[in-house]
This record gives structure tokens, sequence and C-alpha cells, in this order.
């Protein structure tokens, strides 16, 4: 059985091998100096330190681990275009060296080009920085820049802060890559460049990604020198770039990570992100080095801090991440199949009065067979696994985002990112585990839910346990977010509607 909480997510390329450790050399003469090629990141692990403090037991505990079936990662794909300010959320900065930072009411009190500028408020139509811009990208944005590591809600305006970060950044005059942005998925690389090229519409800075149309001919692979001044990609084609000596990266003055707290997973991306930064810090040691996501769990973020430790910071309290606008209640059934019936008896019936519905379930053949029972039972719906081709998954999340279907099944690559307006209502199968299919996933679930009430709508979320280890799961998920979960019967429709009246 394949094992859709979180596994590595698709790249455009194979993933490398995990490094090698070198031979030791035995003691022999000295052999005449000659000129070796220099190691990098795409190469092979460099022969210096190991990993940064505090991720040793990171190491371990993953080495530790041994799950047999597959997983995939949030497919990190559709960013919200929308704000979704929370003027009640306490946003906390910490700020190095002696640099005072004063927070940017509007786009013009920033050192933007009048081209920059015309982007934002022609083409994208902002009005005025968001609460998180305001505090952030004077942070970025003023010398000696600064590294960042940044975590605030989906819908805050993540995304335009490093975007344009990147774009300021840039010397229009010099044709050569200035700006890197790592992302954990093909969807989330063309998603930022969709943004990015509409936010540099006025300006001659160039870009390309590891999923560009330019890369084609037909064979998807790119032949020609990049020189494009801000690149996106994913680890395992930028690797690929560099290997061919497509990619010159002696030039790049900020690097990007999107979504880091999936890039600085010890079982997920750590290694070629701490690679990678070091080998670009080699070339450049002024390299501005900006660190992004919605969520940082406290070994992650102590990670980011020992990769970073002069980076300003900005957090917003963990316990105000949890959504309030989502109402939460526990369905205990009896049984697997009184899961499935909640879905066939109580939720399917009630769709379109709900708007859209998305139901996450932990594999790849849960979301199968459970799409398969339901469709065998005149159900209409749809799912989304981690493994099938990106046009497939493409063409379900726009029949889902045009509301050509109502219902979507999902394993957790949607978890992430992924906003469709009409979500009201999300329905965890599946309670949200780690990779060891037993700790609680907590910034899983607060993903999950979050793909409900998205733009400041009402949303509700229905957990369904029936065992006494989905049980654990969510008592330790209720006690961490400080949030009360109320429960229901599993077979009470009266109770169900009129829950779902009340909340949405």
């Amino acid at each position: 059985m394949a094992d859709d909480a979180p596994a590595k997510p698709t790249e455009e390329a194979p993933k490398a091998e995990a490094p090698k450790a070198e031979p030791a050399k035995e003691a022999a003469a000295p052999e005449p100096a000659k000129e070796t090629p220099k190691k990098s990141w795409a190469d092979e692990a460099e022969e210096e330190d190991g990993p940064p403090p505090g991720f040793d037991d990171i190491v371990k505990a993953v080495a530790a681990t041994k799950v047999e079936e597959a997983v995939d990662e949030p497919d990190l794909s559709l960013k919200s275009e929308g704000l979704r300010e929370r003027p009640e959320a306490e946003i906390t900065t910490k700020t190095e060296g002696d640099s005072i930072y004063a927070s940017a009411h509007k786009f013009e009190e920033l050192p933007l080009s009048p081209e920059l500028l015309k982007g934002l408020y022609v083409e994208m139509k902002f009005e005025r920085p968001s609460k998180v811009q305001a505090l952030t990208l004077p942070m970025i944005l003023t010398p000696p820049h600064r590294d960042l590591i940044a975590q605030a809600h989906n819908g805050s305006g993540k995304t335009t802060c490093f975007v344009l970060s990147m774009l300021s950044r840039v010397d229009p005059s010099k044709q050569l890559t200035q700006a890197l942005c790592i992302c954990p998925t093909r969807e989330l690389v063309v998603q930022n460049l969709s943004v990015l090229r509409r936010m540099a519409k006025y300006t001659n800075i160039t870009s390309t990604s590891t999923a560009s149309e330019l890369e084609v001919g037909g064979s998807g692979l790119r032949r020609d020198p990049i020189n494009e001044m801000v690149v996106v990609g994913t680890h395992g084609k930028l690797k690929n770039w560099v290997q061919k000596r497509l990619l010159d990266l002696d030039g790049v003055a900020i690097l990007v990570f999107d979504e880091a707290d999936e890039m600085l997973k010890a079982d997920g991306f750590a290694d070629d992100s701490v690679r990678l930064i070091k080998m670009i810090r080699k070339k450049n040691p002024r390299v501005q080095l900006l660190l992004f996501s919605a969520t940082f769990n406290d070994i992650v973020k102590r990670f980011a801090v020992s990769i970073a430790p002069q980076a300003n910071q900005v957090f917003v309290a963990k316990e105000q991440l949890s959504l309030d606008v989502i109402a939460q209640y526990n369905v205990r059934c009896p049984d697997r199949q009184g899961k499935t019936r909640v879905l066939k008896e109580m939720i399917f019936p009630n769709c379109e009065r709900l708007g859209q519905t998305m139901i996450f379930v932990r594999t790849r053949d849960s979301a199968k067979s459970l799409h398969a029972e339901m469709e065998r039972d005149g159900y209409k719906c749809t799912s989304i696994t981690g493994d099938m081709q990106p046009t497939d998954r493409d063409r379900v999340v726009q029949e889902f985002r045009d509301g050509t279907t109502k219902i979507l099944i999902s394993t957790d690559v949607l978890s992430r990112g992924f906003d469709v307006s009409q979500v009201t209502l999300v329905i965890n199968y599946d309670v949200p585990v780690e990779r060891d299919g037993v700790t609680p996933a907590y910034e899983t679930y607060l993903h999950r839910i979050g793909r409900s009430g998205r733009f400041g709508r009402k949303g509700a979320a229905f957990n369904l346990i029936c065992t006494g280890q989905d049980n654990d799961v969510m008592t330790r998920i209720s006690t961490y977010f400080k949030k009360t979960i109320e429960e229901i019967k599993w077979d009470d429709e009266d109770e169900f509607i009129k829950v779902l009246d009340k909340t949405l």
C-alpha cells in the first residue's frame, strides 16, 4: 500500500542518490599538484563540517524509522492570490545588528523601481502592503540585505514578499542569473514563476523555471545555457542543469526557499538544501538567504536558525495559527466502513448546498479505492494522488477549481497551498500523522483544514476517528493548538445538518 502522507514530491528529474561517504585515503607520497574540478551540491557531498547544530538528532531519528510504504509530500501548487489579513494575529520580529526597520505603509516607501511599482498596482492590482509585507519587505530590501526567516499564514502575502525581493535585487543590465528560488514541487514552481512574470511585466527582467515551456523541443530538456536573471526550480532539475554546466550560480545575490519547512526537513530536502546554500555562499559570501513558510515546527526552526544565525526573524505565535474561522468536529465511527457511511449518508447527499468538499486520506491506495467505491455506488467525485502524471493532476485540479467536480478525494499532495474559494468543508477521512504512522502531523492538520474557509469565508472540518490511535492523535492535536474540538455522532443526520447549517 502506497502512503500519501508526506512523501517526496514529484520533481522534473529523478531524485539524486544519497551522497556516498568518500573512502579514507591511505598515507602515501604526495602526488604533483594538479587542478581538479570544484565539488558542488550538484556533484557530491562536501567534505566538511557535517550538518548544522541540531540536525544530527533528526538524521538519527529518520534513519531509525523504517516505513515500508512510499509517501508523497504536499503538492504546493496553487498559492492564494488574495490576501487574508488577520489583524488580531500577533507577529513577533527579531532583528540582528543595529538596523532599525520601519514598517512600510505604502509600496512607494520601499526601494522599488517605477516599473515594479507599476506591476504591483496595474498588473497585480495591489493597493497597499499586507501586514506581513509591511514588516518583512523593509528587512529584506534595506542594506546590508540580511538573511530572513519568515513564517506567516497562507494568503498573508508571503509569495509577493520573496518574488518582489528577488526582482528588486536584480540588475537588468547584467545578463546572468542573479536570483534563485527553490521549491519542493514542479507545480509550485509553475505558480511562483507565473506570479513573478506578472509582477515583472513592465521591467526588462528575464526569468525561467525548471518547468518552463522554453525547455522543450518535445523532449522537455533544456540544452542552451541559462542566462535568465531569475530562476525558479526544484532541486532535481537544478542539479541536472548545474551538472551539465547549463546554469552558473556564481552571480546569485539572493537565494529563496519557498515552503522552507518542507525544504529543511531531515526526511525531505534538507541535505540538498544545505549543500546548495554552502555552495552558493562559497561563491558569494554576501548572498541573501530568505526562508519562507506558513509553518515551522520547533525542530525545523532551530535548524533554520543554525543555517542563518544572523537572520532577521518574523514569526506568528503557534496558537494563533489555528484557523478560528474553521469549525472543527470529531466524528467517532465504529469502524472504517462507518467512515465511508458518513460520506455516503451525511456528506454526499448535502454536497450541493455545501459548496465544494475535500476529503483527505493517508495513502494512495485509500484514495483510489475510496474513489472507486463512491463512483460504483453512483456518487460523483474525483481523486488525486502523488503518483499521477502532471497532466492528469493539472486536469483534476482545474476541474475542481472550475466547479466541474464538487468533491475531491486527495492525499496530502494538496494539503498545502491549494486555494479554491468555494471549498467550505474538509473531511479528514484519515487523521494526519507523520511518516512513522503514529506521531500527529500538527502542521499537516493545520494546512488540511485550512483548505476550507479561504479568504475569510466560513468553513468546517470533520475528523473521522475509529481507533484508539485516531483518538490519541486528535487529542494531541487539540492540546497542541489549544483548541477544544467538539464530538458529534456519526449516524445522526439531523445533528450533521444542524452543524452544517450553523457553521456554513
